[in-house]
């Protein structure tokens, strides 16, 4: 667990932009921040193996669990589903790798799909409201009990439900009032996420900073579009969203 002490960074979508990784964390070395990816670092580009290894590697880090990955674990584990991952920029030899690597694997299959910080902040992948699914009435702690949840599903072959939650469009840009909702069940005071791209070139900002979203198309190989965004729209400094 990453110390509350540090300042946090916020890494959106890295898509397996390994070396432009590199490039954006150079300012923010790993001992004086608490880097948090709000998932999906593999896809379209060449290394997404190799990214979450560098990002489970370094130190004081926290890596939420995308659509993306789901879609890997999902390949990983029934065959038939080989060629929809990568009709959605699966690479192959990263699969391929993945397969060899059973620490990995398991490391993987363990990431929270939601994370609440010290000063109310949460973070998840998509701008959505469907992890509100997981929820039951009788939870004492809601964070964690959807992410329990989510690693469950993942245990037990229940990748079509996770992928459902977390390929879900952003919403929270459109719909004020069922963002409201959200932070209020989740007795948080704003929500940062990535997922859906925007054109801006810092982090978008919603309805008075309340929802933030970080995929600023981070990866150079991103294949849905043909052009990718300055690093500061996907990665920043958590108190530069205040």
């Amino acid at each position: 667990m990453a110390s509350d002490n540090l300042p946090v960074l916020i890494v959106g979508d890295v898509h397996g932009d390994l070396e432009r990784l590199f490039e954006a964390l150079k300012p923010y070395p790993a001992d004086l921040w608490h880097t948090v990816f709000v998932g999906d670092l593999v896809d379209y580009g060449m290394f997404g193996v190799g990214a979450l290894r560098y990002a489970r590697d370094r130190a004081n880090t926290t890596v939420l669990l995308g659509n993306h990955e789901v879609a890997m674990l999902w390949a990983l584990r029934d065959s038939s589903r080989i060629g929809f991952w990568m009709s959605a920029g699966g690479q192959r030899h990263d699969l391929d790798e993945l397969m060899r690597d059973e620490a990995l694997q398991a490391w993987l299959r363990n990431r929270p799909a939601l994370l609440h910080l010290s000063d109310e902040t949460l973070v998840q992948h998509c701008g959505h409201d469907g992890y509100s699914r997981w929820i039951d009435k009788n939870d004492a702690e809601m964070i964690d009990a959807i992410n329990s949840r989510a690693r469950d599903l993942l245990m037990h072959a229940g990748e079509a439900e996770l992928w459902d939650v977390l390929s879900a469009r952003n919403i929270f840009d459109q719909q004020p009032d069922r963002l409201l909702r959200w932070l209020e069940a989740t007795k948080s005071r704003r929500v940062v996420f990535g997922h859906t791209p925007h054109n801006n070139r810092t982090p978008a900002i919603y309805h008075g900073g309340k929802a933030i979203n970080v995929d600023g198309v981070f990866s150079r190989s991103h294949m849905k579009f043909r052009r990718h965004g300055p690093i500061g729209a996907s990665v920043v400094p958590l108190d530069a969203l205040s």
